[in-house]
């Protein structure tokens, strides 16, 4: 009996929209993160592309456990010597909460060129205002 792998064509995509207000970023971006791979479906295999697109909207009203706003850090650096930047999670929640969800949820997909392709399909907005109203994405419930 030979093991059953889906085509291109007949991995179906859905839309789901996740509101953010009042989630754990950590708990909201495993449940992201399955869903943009495709973890819940029967046809899943690893090593293609079998997600959904996921719309995340109210992202600045997320909220952590304990002083990470404070303590925990986000590196950059510029490409010049002694360019590193340093900002703290409550300065990204403030300033781009957007790539705050988006950072997280990276952590959890593989790093190749499917996981960029995986984390294409993410939608992450500040507000609860999005455009992806054609798509008719269904709400998910946690």
């Amino acid at each position: 009996m030979k093991t059953y792998i889906p085509k291109k064509d007949e991995i179906e995509r859905n839309w789901w929209l996740i509101n953010a207000e009042g989630r754990v970023l950590g708990r909201l971006a495993t449940e992201v993160a399955g869903l943009l791979r495709g973890k819940g479906k029967p046809q899943y295999v690893n090593f293609l592309d079998c997600g959904d697109h996921v719309i995340v909207i109210n992202a600045e009203k997320i909220i952590v456990s304990g002083n990470k706003t404070a303590q925990k850090k986000y590196y950059s650096h510029t490409g010049y010597p002694g360019g590193i930047k340093e900002k703290t999670l409550g300065e990204m929640i403030e300033n781009n909460p957007e790539e705050v969800i988006k950072k997280a949820v990276r952590g959890m997909i593989p790093k190749n060129k499917l996981g960029q392709a995986i984390h294409k399909k993410l939608k992450v907005y500040r507000g609860p205002d999005h455009p992806h109203e054609a798509q008719k994405p269904k709400e998910y419930k946690f």
